[in-house]
């Protein structure tokens, strides 16, 4: 059954209009002494007397610093940070009478102290009644000490304290997230913070449901859904807590007289089904859909949306997540592969090994959550999709930052999700570029930042270009887009504006409510979590409209339609039907007809693709052909390529022409040596082009084919780069390559690993690249892999070379890659902080700090050893240039002081029991089936390798590889100075030092 719990935000509303205050006690700070032992546990205990007809009761907790509380034995709360107090409902643990409060409380060092408050309210009069004195206290805890009323041999508690006293000061202060007016807008629009997290979770999933209700997940735990009552004005009339154990959900839905929650519950990760099964308006049935295999957190499984059929439920996840094995046979999606014609690199920090595709895809299934469809896939990570009036698809797609500087990164980006739809993401350098024909290309780059919810306007009271908008979130850098799509063909084209921009403002997910407003969520990663309303205050009129109407487009989409009806299914008529559009002038058309010839029997239709003519036909055919046909059409593929090659190509058509070649040596097996002589031939004269996509394709492949001219064109071309990323491009396609080189030109190879890269050079980088950091406030930087692939680029560069070269070229292969920090000046111990020691303080974070000494306090931690700040630091940790567009000042503290409390995934560590029952713990950066790599010193760089045939177990580990205590060298002032300088990006000009 579903527990009713009205949270304070309705409770004081309440008080504002009809409760009187009849009893009210200031609670105190109590503890067992005022000389707390290390690592002291004790217990407390408080009768209190009930009246009859209880209405609300809100119990709130602080501990420096950890409890654990129960209400006549049920627990009902805990808190682990007491600057952030603990809030509960009890209302339905307590009786009329005498009831027990119970706590269990735990010191880890210095101070220690209790606070509770609990507030009655009965007929319209509220009140107080809080820890002091009179509260008993015991070192251990006796029989029944939870439930029994009479309990003698309890010795007083000690009070230290009012509430407000130092260091902890107001903690019963709700928690509240980033004031409206911090945040900025478009004209005509107006946001309003309706409701902050009180200790309620951090929140990062929400949906509606058909009264209008909004509910809410928390990232982690289970049992604490929410469901919120709101007004006709958008404002919060009561809270309710879904008391069932699913929990932690990065998909909600409502539909199909059920809620659909992508998370945590009974069984494990999974899809689970709420249903109210007897019309008291309150879930009570839990049941398992889909369970999901491996991938949870981050990269697991997100987003459930209803389908534009109103019959469907579509369901995106994450790269980290395993296809299901019961996958309908008419899925759309199928036969994708790495499709990397030279050896692929893995990420250089060891994020995503041995992950294979499709990457990120989407799930079409039924209610029941059958019968389960491949759509598209081939994302990295994305969080979110919606489906335009037109009933079309749109996803906003992560980035991988840790690729900054590589020609393989694919900054965030806008997908127009079609059936079949391959979008290119491969793990490491492997990603595939935009402009390959068996894959489909972004409707919009954005650039950097970490997308999550994603909406389209469709219902909201705004004027008709913002109900036609797609609204896309960035977690990393506190912005909503609004993105504006034009039909073109039989997609779209888009452009973009900051809808919705704060600092921080970590968005999360939104709803179109029954209102008209726009609802947005911001938390995640424990930070602080807070719902907001987005109304339109202009002039223009707000009634509904649908999509832009253009006939053409409207037609070309049609017929796409009409083309993926025949995806995933075998139909005679299929080929008849498609072939004609394997020549279409619309890259959309063209990949349509293709995916629904490659699902029919290749014997009905290889004869046709091997006689067609013209350009673009036989090349669309000729990719199918390469694409499912095995090794012995090979020759049929190169013969044709040839009569292609007779005719004069645009650039699209040379790209697409090198990738059927690139497909065939990679499904179809390399020819032998005299036709790779003759391909030789063929491709030498074209190399170097004209255009920087087509000597990347054409040295590929010719360094595939070890042609002998490869290495000194491919050098010239690399001295001739203006880009680093164009550079990077064939130094790192030379590395395997063990023939044909000069001992000068490998001279030239190591010198150009050898430069250094400890500072940015924006100017070698595309002014596209360059835009997409400005507009987010940010300086340029490169990955934090970036590095690590140069050294491994040498590693492999120096494993083709003899002995000989070795010797030759030792100046050479022991150069540096980075200039070497200077090294830390080891300081003396000052004091093992506390969060209660700094966060009476954090109001001097703002402004009049020394930046010099923030710089030198960022040192003298360590931080640089394993953060990146602007384009300077380590790459072991996350990336501290935006942290105070995610975080607020509270949340930046607790991650200094309490590194282990919340962990990111992407720098979890890994704990291995060996058979010996040793065990190893650190972040995987390789993994193979013979063996895993663990960083096992970040500070250090340490390095441990593992064998697989030495593992008993390997579970996830909790702690951070962040040591606690970095900031025990720093003074108070310094510390502060230290969290104005990561607030600032390591500006000067920042407001944090102005006087």
């Amino acid at each position: 059954m579903k527990r009713i719990n009205y949270r304070l935000v309705m409770f004081s509303l309440a008080l504002s209009s009809f409760v009187a205050l009849v009893q009210a006690q200031t609670p105190e700070w109590i503890w067992s002494s005022k000389s707390p032992g290390a690592e002291e546990v004790v217990f407390f205990r408080k009768v209190i007397t009930v009246p009859e007809n209880l209405g609300q009761a809100i119990l709130v907790v602080a501990c420096d610093n950890e409890a654990t509380v129960w209400v006549n034995g049920k627990q009902v709360a805990r808190n682990t940070e007491w600057s952030k107090a603990s809030r509960a409902n009890v209302s339905r643990q307590l009786k009329a009478g005498p009831n027990v409060i119970a706590v269990e409380a735990k010191n880890h060092g210095s101070a220690a102290a209790l606070l509770v408050q609990l507030t009655l309210v009965q007929g319209g009069k509220k009140t107080e009644i809080g820890s002091d004195a009179s509260w008993s206290v015991s070192p251990t805890a006796a029989a029944a000490w939870q439930t029994e009323v009479n309990l003698a041999g309890w010795a007083a508690a000690v009070s230290l304290g009012a509430h407000g006293i130092a260091p902890w000061g107001d903690v019963l202060k709700p928690a509240v997230a980033s004031a409206a007016s911090t945040i900025k807008t478009l004209p005509g629009f107006k946001v309003d913070l309706i409701k902050s997290s009180e200790n309620e979770g951090s929140w990062v999933a929400m949906a509606t449901d058909p009264k209008g209700r909004l509910i809410i997940s928390p990232q982690e735990g289970k049992g604490n859904l929410l469901r919120l009552t709101l007004s006709a004005t958008g404002s919060v009339e009561s809270s309710e807590v879904i008391d069932l154990p699913v929990g932690g959900a990065m998909g909600l839905l409502y539909a199909f007289d059920s809620l659909y929650v992508s998370g945590s519950g009974p069984n494990g990760l999974g899809l689970y089904r709420l249903r109210d099964t007897n019309g008291d308006d309150k879930y009570d049935k839990v049941d398992l859909l889909r369970a999901i295999e491996s991938g949870g957190g981050e990269h697991g499984s997100h987003a459930l949306v209803l389908g534009p059929d109103k019959k469907s439920i579509y369901y995106i996840h994450g790269n980290f997540v395993k296809v299901p094995d019961d996958l309908a046979p008419t899925s759309p999606h199928r036969n994708y592969a790495e499709d990397m014609l030279l050896k692929r690199g893995e990420d250089g920090n060891g994020f995503g090994v041995g992950v294979k595709p499709p990457g990120s895809f989407i799930l079409r299934m039924d209610a029941n959550g059958k019968n389960a469809e491949l759509v598209a896939g081939g994302m990295r990570n994305a969080y979110d999709f919606d489906f335009n009036p037109d009933g079309e698809m749109f996803a906003y797609d992560s980035d991988m930052e840790w690729d900054w500087g590589t020609p393989w990164y694919r900054p965030t980006r806008i997908y127009h999700m079609v059936s079949g739809g391959d979008y290119g993401f491969r793990e490491g350098t492997a990603k595939n570029p935009s402009y390959f024909p068996d894959i489909l290309p972004p409707t919009l780059d954005i650039g950097v930042g970490s997308p999550t919810g994603v909406k389209f306007g469709t219902g909201a009271k705004f004027s008709a270009k913002y109900q036609r908008a797609l609204y896309a979130m960035d977690w990393s850098y506190g912005r909503i887009s609004a993105v504006h799509l034009t039909p073109q063909g039989a997609s779209y084209s888009a452009t973009r504006e900051d809808f919705i921009v704060g600092k921080p403002l970590n968005v999360t997910d939104m709803e179109i409510g029954q209102d008209g407003a726009l609802y947005f969520l911001t938390g995640g990663r424990g930070t602080q979590s807070g719902l907001y309303r987005v109304t339109y205050t202009g002039s223009e009129s707000t009634a509904p409209v649908g999509s832009v109407r253009d006939e053409a487009a409207a037609g070309a989409r049609h017929l796409r339609h009409q083309l993926e009806a025949f995806h995933g299914k075998k139909d005679p008529k299929a080929v008849d039907f498609a072939w004609p559009h394997l020549a279409s002038t619309d890259r959309w058309i063209r990949y349509a007809a293709r995916i629904a010839i490659e699902a029919q029997d290749v014997s009905t239709w290889i004869d046709k693709a091997l006689s067609e003519t013209g350009i673009d036909g036989p090349l669309t055919a000729l990719l199918a052909v390469a694409r499912m046909a095995g090794p012995d059409a090979r020759g049929a593929v190169l013969n044709g390529l040839d009569q292609i090659g007779n005719q004069t190509l645009s650039e699209d058509q040379l790209l697409a022409a090198l990738r059927v070649l690139s497909v065939s040596f990679i499904r179809q097996g390399p020819p032998s040596a005299n036709i790779m002589g003759d391909i030789v031939g063929a491709l030498d004269p074209m190399y170097p082009a004209k255009s920087e996509a087509a000597n990347r394709e054409l040295s590929q492949i010719l360094i595939y084919l070890e042609a002998p001219e490869v290495v000194g064109r491919t050098l010239d071309l690399l001295a001739k780069a203006k880009t680093q990323e164009e550079q990077l491009h064939y130094v790192f396609h030379l590395r395997n390559l063990k023939t044909g080189w000069t001992l000068a030109q490998r001279q030239v190879y190591f010198t150009w690993l050898n430069r250094d890269i400890s500072k940015a050079q924006p100017e070698l980088h595309p002014v596209a690249t360059v835009k997409w950091f400005t507009d987010v406030g940010r300086d340029y930087g490169d990955g934090a892999s970036y590095g690590n692939f140069i050294k491994n680029i040498s590693r492999d560069a120096v494993a083709t070379l003899s002995d000989n070269e070795k010797g030759e070229l030792a100046g050479y292969i022991t150069g540096k890659t980075r200039v070497p920090s200077a090294p830390v000046k080891a300081r003396a111990f000052v004091q093992a902080w506390k969060m209660e020691e700094i966060v009476p303080a954090l109001a001097q974070v703002g402004q009049g700090r020394n930046f010099a000494q923030g710089k030198d306090a960022y040192m003298a931690a360590q931080c640089a050893t394993c953060h990146r700040l602007g384009n300077e630091g380590g790459a072991v940790g996350p990336d501290l240039t935006a942290v105070s567009s995610r975080f607020n000042r509270l949340d930046v503290l607790s991650a200094v002081i309490e590194p282990s409390k919340v962990v990111s995934e992407q720098y979890l560590n890994t704990t291995f029991l060996l058979k010996n029952d040793e065990d190893v713990t650190g972040r995987i950066l390789e993994e193979n089936d013979q063996k895993v790599v663990l960083l096992t010193d970040a500070l250090n760089n340490v390095r441990t390798e593992v064998k697989k045939a030495d593992v008993k177990s390997r579970a996830a580990s909790k702690l951070s590889s962040m040591p606690e205590g970095l900031v025990n060298v720093l003074s108070k002032e310094e510390l502060l100075d230290l969290l104005a300088y990561m607030e600032s990006a390591g500006k000067s000009t920042a407001p944090n030092f102005t006087k």
